[in-house]
Order: C-alpha cells, then structure tokens, then sequence
C-alpha cells in the first residue's frame, strides 16, 4: 500500500523552515514550532522504522512520480536496511536541540528545520539526481548556522567547509551525468534510478574517475583522511546544535553515500582501491586520535575524536564482507547516539561557564552526578565498552577487517586504545580531580534536561544489550549488497595477494 510518510518527513520540516524565515515569529515561537515539528518527524520515523520488515532486501515505503521522462529523472523515494537506521537517526534525535537550547535565534531553528529535510531526503532518495539535490540543500543551512551563530573564528572554518563541500559536489555532478550518459549508450535511455544504474558495466579511465568523484565528494562529508582539514575548525566553532548535526548524522550520510551509490555501482574500481581505502580510514584513525590527545578545548578534542571514529565506521565498508558492513550500518547509529550526547552535554556545560578549556574544570561529579552518569554512559559508549552499542559495531567491523587484512585489523583495534585514553582523561579532568571553587554555583541537569538525554541514553544500553532487533532489519540488505561485492571480490584478493599469476586470476572465486 502505497503511504507517503517519507514525503512529509522531507516537506513538513523544509516548508516550517522557510514559513519562519518569511512570516514574523519570534524567536520562542520558532522553538515551538521546531520542536513540534521535530516531533512529528519523530513519530512518523518510529512507524517507518516498526513497520519496516526488511526481510526481503527490498525497499519499502515507495513513492515515484516522474519528472522528466525524456532523462529518466523522477522524484523516486524508498528505504531498505542499508538506509533504515540512518534515517532514524535524522529523524529522531533533533527534539533534544530545541528542548536543550532555548536561546537561538528564530533563522537558526529554521535552518535547523531546513536541513533535517534536506538530510532525510538524501536517505529516502532512490533516483540520484534526486539525490545530489538533496545533498546540496544540506550545505546552505549549515552555512548560515556557522557563519552566522557560530565562534569568534566562525568565518574562516565556514569558509573552509564551504569550498570543500561545493568542490566534492561538482565533481559528483559531473559523475553523476556520466552514469546517465553511460546508461544511455548502453540501454538506449536515459535513467538515474539506482536500480537502473546498478546494471552498468563501467571500464576504463572515465569510469575510474567517475569514481574518484564519488569518493572525493562522500570522503569530504565523512571525512576520511586526508579530507578532514575543514572538521577542526568548523567542529569548534560552529554552535553546539550544528556540531550536532554534522557529528550525529550528516556524516553518516558520507558513509551512507559510499555504501548506496559507490559499492555497487562501481563495485570493480571500489575492488581495486579497497586497500587504498582501508589504510586512509586507519590513518586517520590514528592521526585524529593522537590530535585528541594533545586537545585543550574539549569541544576540539571531541572534533577530532567523532573523525577518529568515522575512520573505523568507514573502515567497515572497505573490507567488503557482511561482518564489517552490518557493523558499518549499526555503529552509524550507535555513534551518532553517543558521540551527539557528548557534543550536546559539552554545550550545556559550556553555556553555563562560557569556557571550554579543560584545565578549568574539575569536580563536577560531586557537583552534578546526574549529568556525570550520562556523560559516562555516552563516553563509554564511544569507547566501545561490552553492554553499550558502541561494542556491538565495533567488534563486527574489527571482526570484519580480520578477514580483509589481519594488519589493517590489528591497526585498528591498537588505534581503539588512543581513543579510551582521550576520552577516559577528559572524564577525569571535568568530573573528578581537585573542584574548581569558579564552578560552585554549577548545578546539575533539570527534569526537562533529564527527561531530553534519558531515552537516548536508554537506546545506547538497549542496543549494546540486545542488538537483534535492530540487526535484523539491517542484514539482509547487506546480504544483497554484498553480492554485488562478491562477483569482482577476486579484484581486490589480487591486490591483497599481487603473487598470483594471471592464470590464476582468470579462474579464481568471482
């Protein structure tokens, strides 16, 4: 039965948005209103998520309405177990924005609005033309948030995210027109529907850098080393709400991208470049990691800890087999529920004492142990502790990179440690260690702060515990994907293992 739930959690948001920015709301109204909103979009991504059975691999909840069919664009929408948990995650999690920060300004609660729409629609979307529309309404809100309400330094790091963001663009456009091009050449019609585009049999130079353009524009988002130059600077000085936002989900969407429109469209490059691939995402692991550790502001410290652990998030799609990849999709969203905790509760603690310098905190365990046990409920998490969700994603793409590459695995799992270490020392220096008499008037979260944090805090716990649920909706779309991998999987056994002979390469596993 055909039920449009995606359209109105892609429109209702996109035209609140712009309805506060054209009518005159103040800025209270605008919070209500976007958190109504948000609500909404909350409800209508629980039914999506209960009702969707993803036993077939299949997408569900289809709309398709064509545009143009003379090009073969349509306004085409569905969601299978490779998008399911992303799209939860832009839809649930933005209420704890309007409920934790009440003092924005009314564009800034529209431009929140605007790009949970746009996010949503580049999960929900099928055609990809669609879909780089989408991805380019991301940018424009984000914009504004940084360069408008963001830090003292707030216009170079908007500057810097800028150029990146539109450079990968255009050269995904251009990719994007290439494998339309080449569906035409091969099929006689045009057509950007994955599922069309999915049957090309791309080879040669072109086809190569149509890929490169791919991976470029979705390396950026993620960002994967060494396209992390702009994360620092924009992390830091953006407003807490949009670190948020660019933490918990719109790097996810990088992750995403890769999985949905580069492993299996250009499955032969993404083959023969896996290792390439692996061991960026395992530098940059280790370098973000090591720049945590020297990190005196912890908002900039948990910047470069979120691009630490998208490096192994990132990991997982590269190893190309069903362990890495299931545990790819579930530490999308085990990441985005501890690491956007983080950001959120740092932003609190950085309203109340205006500093986010480490050395002056100390004691606000004694102070706040309330606030202290969520922190260390998402921190754990982070860190991939047994019995949160943080370890259930971790362990499948650790398990995973085992089966690709024992050295890339061990890389990794070392690379984990820094990560324990940066996180278990900025808890102690903020929570224990001698109390700082400038923090006495620190009080503990209020019940609306609680009631905000608590469910998200629940999740993290339930899905470390019982991570069925939420694997079963997932697998078999990783199944399918997989598949697709399998058939040139001989590719990148022959980049692993460069002594095998060319006669050898013929016949092996295809």
């Amino acid at each position: 039965m055909f039920e449009n739930f995606l359209s109105i959690m892609i429109f209702v948001p996109i035209i609140a948005g712009l309805a506060i920015f054209v009518l005159p709301f103040s800025k209270e109204a605008a919070r209500i209103i976007g958190l109504a909103v948000s609500v909404i979009v909350v409800l209508l991504g629980l039914k999506v998520f209960l009702s969707f059975s993803g036993a077939s691999g299949a997408f569900e909840f289809v709309e398709h309405i064509p545009i143009n069919e003379s090009l073969g664009i349509s306004y085409s929408l569905g969601v299978d177990g490779i998008s399911i948990l992303v799209l939860a995650a832009a839809a649930t999690l933005f209420p704890m924005v309007y409920l934790l920060f009440q003092t924005k300004q009314k564009g800034y609660y529209a431009n929140l609005l605007i790009v949970q729409g746009a996010m949503i629609g580049a999960v929900a979307a099928t055609d990809m033309v669609l879909f780089y529309v989408f991805w380019e309404a991301m940018l424009l809100p984000v914009f504004f948030m940084i360069g408008l309400y963001g830090g003292p330094n707030r216009l170079p790091a908007t500057i810097k995210i800028t150029i990146y963001t539109i450079a990968g663009s255009l050269l995904m456009l251009a990719s994007i027109v290439y494998l339309g091009i080449a569906h035409q050449a091969q099929s006689g019609e045009w057509s950007f529907a994955m599922t069309n585009l999915v049957g090309l049999s791309l080879s040669g130079a072109t086809a190569t850098l149509a890929f490169v353009g791919f991976m470029i524009a979705f390396a950026i988002k993620i960002p994967l080393f060494p396209f992390h130059t702009w994360l620092p600077d924009a992390y830091t000085e953006a407003p807490t709400a949009t670190t948020f936002v660019l933490s918990a989900v719109m790097a996810k969407i990088g992750v995403y991208g890769v999985i949905r429109f580069v492993v299996p469209v250009f499955d032969e490059s993404f083959a023969r470049y896996a290792l390439i691939l692996a061991c960026s995402g395992v530098i940059g692991m280790m370098y973000c990691g090591i720049a945590a550790l020297a990190q005196k502001d912890f908002k900039r410290m948990l910047a470069f800890s979120s691009a630490s652990h998208m490096g192994i998030i990132a990991l997982g799609i590269f190893c190309m087999n069903i362990q890495a990849l299931t545990g790819t999709l579930y530490q999308i969203v085990a990441h985005a529920t501890s690491t956007g905790v983080l950001f959120l509760l740092l932003g609190i603690i950085e309203e109340r004492t205006a500093t986010r310098n480490i050395d002056d905190f100390g004691g606000l365990a004694a102070r706040a142990p309330i606030f202290a046990f969520f922190f260390a409920v998402a921190m754990l998490a982070s860190v991939g502790l047994p019995g949160t969700s943080g370890f259930i994603g971790e362990f499948l793409i650790i398990l995973g990179a085992v089966k690709f590459n024992p050295l890339i695995a061990v890389l990794a799992g070392t690379t984990l440690i820094i990560g324990v270490c940066y996180m278990l020392w900025l808890f102690q220096r903020i929570f224990f260690e001698k109390p700082n008499s400038k923090l006495a008037g620190f009080g503990d979260l209020s019940a609306i702060e609680i009631l905000t944090i608590l469910p998200i805090v629940i999740l993290i716990v339930v899905m470390g515990i019982y991570p069925q649920p939420f694997l079963a909706k997932i697998e078999p779309s990783a199944q399918r994907q997989m598949a697709i991998i399998e058939k040139v999987q001989h590719v990148a056994e022959y980049r692993l293992e460069p002594q095998k002979s060319g006669q050898e390469l013929k016949t092996g596993d295809r």
